[in-house]
């Protein structure tokens, strides 16, 4: 079974190495540098500047102070300076907002859709990102950006000139894998909310020392009204990016995998495409993400270790496939595609076209030779590397059975 790759995605195939063992005391020793970082990486994270602009900048003051009142206002010194920042740059985004919702705000609530959205479900660094990567290759296709997701309030007065003033801020990489970073790659969908002030579990970067927050909108377990305003700002940002754009709008947000119920209710003709991977990949690479970005993203003190994060990453797959599971009867047939990221990268031509086949989509020979290109672009890749301990593997194992089992894992 397959279990780590650090092969280049143009090699189109998975490294068939296992996890090394948990180490000897003086192999630990000679790499303290690596295992005191959580998420049992051999890779650097890349630096994320001072300057780079956090989440919560694409927040207006009352929705950023609300989420200051939950973490306690537990600022570090640096997290005093970008707070005032964050505050700076939200009376910028009332201004923005009221310039859009003078010229624009009449054509947005017109907005019909003349094809329903692709969702690209699938745990965190199960392959998404890959996967909305190449579905937008094919250019009758359109994607929220970075920038949109960072103003969706204000996108379409300020998308023309303002990213270009501010591309400097940004860094090359995302900080916790090597894919690019920039205002007009693609984003998640969740950040968008963010940005919106809609409860997130993603709002636990913001406080990281106080543990997870808003555990229950990963699910979408909330109250009757708190769901309907999920689902409105959801439906006015899709709306408002294929107002910007045409074509289908593809979104990926890996909580949207337990939310099948609440997306069918907003967009009843909705696809799906759900990628899934390794269990043994998956759980070092989300414990790498949650820390990594826990520590860039956060505003209180620096820690060298967050003790919920993998009990909250172990838990939280386990309730989203519990969702999904409970939501799949509700996918009419022909509107769901299920694939494994190891498969996709040992042959991405045929399982794409799987993928366009079961989604009766059109035009695959045009996106095949995109996604050709892609590849040919991607050729230097390399996956991140993880070291996992034989005990996290047994424990992983175990909780992850159902998932396992499910995909094709065991």
């Amino acid at each position: 079974m397959a279990r780590l790759s650090n092969e280049p995605l143009a090699s189109r195939s998975i490294a068939n190495a296992v996890p090394s063992a948990a180490p000897s005391n003086e192999t630990a020793s000679a790499r303290s540098g690596e295992h005191r970082k959580q998420g049992y990486g051999v890779d650097p994270v890349h630096k994320y500047g001072l300057m780079a602009p956090r989440f919560w900048h694409g927040m207006t003051p009352d929705a950023f102070w609300r989420l200051a009142h939950r973490g306690g206002y537990r600022f570090s010194v640096r997290g005093v300076a970008t707070a005032a920042a964050i505050t700076g740059v939200g009376l910028g985004h009332w201004a923005g907002e009221a310039v859009q919702s003078l010229l624009h705000r009449k054509r947005i609530e017109r907005v019909r859709l003349d094809q329903a959205p692709l969702f690209v479900l699938g745990h965190w660094r199960s392959g998404t990102t890959l996967l909305h990567e190449l579905l937008i290759r094919d250019t009758r296709n359109t994607f929220p950006t970075t920038y949109q997701c960072f103003a969706p309030k204000h996108f379409l007065v300020t998308e023309d000139w303002l990213p270009g003033l501010t591309r400097w801020l940004l860094p090359n990489k995302r900080p916790m894998d090597n894919m690019p970073a920039g205002w007009d790659r693609p984003q998640e969908d969740e950040f968008a909310l963010c940005s919106l002030g809609v409860p997130t579990p993603y709002m636990s970067w913001a406080f990281p020392d106080q543990g997870p927050v808003y555990r229950e909108w990963l699910t979408l377990d909330v109250s009757d009204e708190d769901r309907r305003r999920w689902a409105a700002a959801l439906q006015r940002f899709v709306h408002t990016v294929a107002l910007r754009r045409q074509g289908r709008v593809v979104l990926k947000s890996p909580p949207h995998t337990a939310r099948v119920k609440t997306l069918l209710e907003i967009f009843p003709e909705a696809r799906f495409v759900h990628i899934a991977r390794d269990p043994l990949s998956l759980f070092p690479s989300t414990v790498r993400l949650w820390k990594s970005l826990s520590d860039v993203q956060s505003l209180g003190p620096a820690r060298q270790r967050y003790d919920w994060i993998e009990e909250e990453v172990l838990a939280n797959l386990n309730a989203m496939y519990k969702a999904y599971e409970r939501d799949l009867p509700l996918i009419p047939a022909g509107r769901l595609a299920e694939l494994r990221y190891e498969d996709l990268i040992a042959d991405p031509q045929a399982q794409m076209r799987n993928v366009y086949n079961t989604l009766d989509l059109p035009g695959f020979e045009d996106a095949e030779r995109a996604i050709n290109a892609y590849f040919a672009a991607q050729r230097e890749y390399k996956t991140n590397r993880f070291e996992l301990p034989a005990e996290v593997q047994e424990r992983v194992n175990q909780r992850w059975q159902g998932y396992a089992k499910r995909f094709g894992y065991q």
